[in-house]
C-alpha cells in the first residue's frame, strides 16, 4: 500500500494502520506460532467494530485480501501483500449469569474469559491452553477439556458480530441468518471479520483433573491399555494420551530428562470419589514419574495439560479416524518415538459423548462419527518443513483410507505454508457441508476477500 492510500485509511480508522517498516509492524505481525509470519501490505489495528467496518470497505475497494489474526495460535497459513486486521485489542468481555452466556470481544483469550465466568460459578468450552483466544478457537469448533460431556465449544454460540465483504457490520444468529449462522460456526474466518460473538457458559465450578505421567521403557503398553480404558468411560469424562522423548537437557524437569513420557490427561466433572475410581485403571499401570490428577477449581484447569506459555515454532497434522485398534496404536508409537529422524509429540484424543451428537443449532463442524483424533505435532528446532513431512506422513499413513473420517482443522499447523502440501478443503468438512459453503462463499464473498488458513473458495 502506497502512502496515500494508508493516509486516506488513517482518516477512516481511529486504531493504528501501519506499513511495514513502521514502528509495532513487526510485533503486530507476529503470533504465538513463530513458524510463518504474515507478511502483509499494511496492518491495521482496530479499537471497535467500525475500525474493522471502515478496514474492510477499504480493502475492498482496493481489492485487498484480508487476513484476521488475534493471538496467532493457529496460523497455518502466512499471508503476503494485502491488509492484515489484528483483533486483540477488542478485549471486552461481559458475563450475564441469569442466562449463562458471555458477550465477548475477538481479542479475548480465554484466561480472562474462565476468570469473569467463575465469580457466577459458571465455566466456558476452552480448549487445553488459557493463552488462546476464544472467537478463533470457537470458530474452527473448538475441542475443549469438557468436550465428550458438552459437544463443540461452536455449538453453544448464540451469536456472532460479523464485517462482512460488503464493509457492513451486522449481528448473525440462527434467526436472523441461519444459513450463515450455519457456516459461521466451524468454517467462521472465511466469511468476514468477527468482532464478537455470545456463547453459552455451563454450570462447572470444580473438576477432578491433571496428568498421569509414565515412563514408557517401565510401561511400554500404555497406548493400547489407554485406549482399552477409554470404552467404558462415561460422558463426563474427557481425557487423552501424548507420547514425546525428552532429551537429557537441563531444560526439562530430571524426572523426564532422557525419557519417553507418557502424559494421560483427564478432566471429569463429577464427583471426586466417582474420578478416583474411573482413574484407578490407569494408575494400576505401572508407577509414574508424577500424578497431578485431583480435585480442583476451574480457574485452574489450565494446568491439565500446562501448555508452553512462550512462543515457539511448531508443525502439526491429525487425523480423525472412527476406530483405533492396538497394532496401529504401536506402529505410530513406534514411529513418533526417539527412533524419529525429528522430534515428535503424538497425541490421541477420545472423541465420542457429545461430540457425537447433532446439537441444537446444525452447525459446519464436520465428521462428528469420529472416535479418536490422532495428532502428530513437531517442534521445529532448526529444522526445515521438508524434513518434517517425510514422518508426519510415516505416522499418520498408518491409519487405512477407510478408517479416517478427515481432519480437525483447529489442530493442523503449517499445512498450506513455505512448500508444505494443501491439505484438500473436504478434509476438514463433509462433502455435503464443503459444497454448502463454496455456494455461501460465492454469494457473500465472491472476490475471495477473505484468506483463511482453511480457505473456502467461491469456486469450491
Amino acid at each position: 500500500m502506497d502512502t496515500a492510500a494508508a493516509a486516506a485509511l488513517r482518516e477512516r480508522v481511529r486504531g493504528d494502520v501501519l506499513l511495514p517498516g513502521d514502528e509495532g509492524f513487526a510485533a503486530g505481525c507476529a503470533g504465538f506460532q513463530t513458524a510463518y509470519r504474515h507478511r502483509p501490505g499494511v496492518l491495521v489495528r482496530p479499537t471497535g467494530a467500525d475500525d474493522v467496518a471502515a478496514a474492510v470497505a477499504h480493502a475492498a475497494a482496493h481489492d485487498l485480501p484480508v487476513a484476521v489474526q488475534a493471538t496467532g495460535h493457529g496460523l497455518a497459513a502466512a499471508t503476503d501483500g494485502g491488509m492484515l486486521i489484528s483483533t486483540a485489542s477488542l478485549s471486552e468481555v461481559a458475563v450475564d449469569p441469569a442466562t449463562r452466556t458471555a458477550r465477548i470481544g475477538a481479542g479475548v483469550r480465554f484466561a480472562e474469559l474462565v476468570d469473569a465466568a467463575a465469580r457466577y460459578g459458571l465455566a466456558p468450552l476452552n480448549g487445553s491452553s488459557p493463552s488462546v483466544g476464544v472467537v478463533g478457537y470457537v470458530l474452527g469448533g473448538g475441542l475443549g477439556l469438557l468436550a465428550r460431556e458438552f459437544g463443540y465449544a461452536a455449538d453453544r454460540v448464540v451469536s456472532v458480530d460479523l464485517v462482512g465483504a460488503d464493509g457492513r457490520l451486522r449481528t448473525v444468529t440462527a434467526d436472523n441468518d441461519p444459513e450463515l449462522f450455519w457456516a459461521l460456526r466451524g468454517a467462521g474466518a472465511n466469511f468476514g471479520v468477527v468482532t464478537g460473538m455470545e456463547i453459552g457458559l455451563v454450570p462447572v465450578t470444580r473438576l477432578y483433573g491433571g496428568e498421569l505421567v509414565f515412563d514408557l521403557a517401565r510401561t511400554p503398553g500404555l497406548l493400547s491399555a489407554y485406549l482399552r480404558w477409554t470404552r467404558t468411560l462415561p460422558d463426563t469424562l474427557t481425557s487423552s494420551v501424548s507420547l514425546l522423548d525428552y532429551p537429557d537437557l537441563p531444560v526439562f524437569p530430571a524426572e523426564l530428562r532422557g525419557r519417553h513420557a507418557a502424559h494421560v490427561r483427564v478432566a471429569y466433572s463429577g464427583d471426586c470419589r466417582a474420578g478416583e475410581e474411573l482413574v484407578a485403571p490407569l494408575r494400576a499401570l505401572g508407577p509414574r514419574l508424577s500424578d497431578t490428577v485431583a480435585e480442583m477449581p476451574y480457574t485452574e484447569c489450565g494446568a491439565i495439560y500446562n501448555d508452553p506459555p512462550v512462543p515457539h515454532a511448531y508443525q502439526g497434522d491429525n487425523v480423525l479416524v472412527s476406530d483405533l485398534d492396538p497394532r496401529q496404536a504401536d506402529q505410530v508409537a513406534e514411529l513418533a518415538g526417539p527412533a524419529a529422524s525429528v522430534p515428535c509429540v503424538l497425541d490421541v484424543r477420545h472423541l465420542g459423548g457429545a461430540l457425537a451428537r447433532p446439537p441444537a443449532v446444525p452447525n459446519a463442524v464436520g465428521h462428528r462419527s469420529a472416535r479418536y483424533l490422532v495428532r502428530v505435532l513437531m517442534p521445529l528446532m532448526g529444522a526445515t518443513p521438508d524434513r518434517i513431512l517425510p514422518t508426519r506422513d510415516k505416522v499418520l499413513g498408518v491409519f487405512a483410507a477407510d478408517t479416517v473420517t478427515g481432519r480437525f482443522q483447529s489442530l493442523v499447523y503449517g499445512g498450506l505454508a513455505d512448500g508444505a502440501p494443501a491439505r484438500p478443503a473436504e478434509d476438514f468438512w463433509e462433502p455435503a457441508d464443503h459444497r454448502r459453503l463454496t455456494v455461501l462463499k460465492a454469494a457473500l464473498d465472491p472476490a475471495n476477500m477473505f484468506r483463511f488458513n482453511r480457505n473456502i473458495t467461491p469456486g469450491g
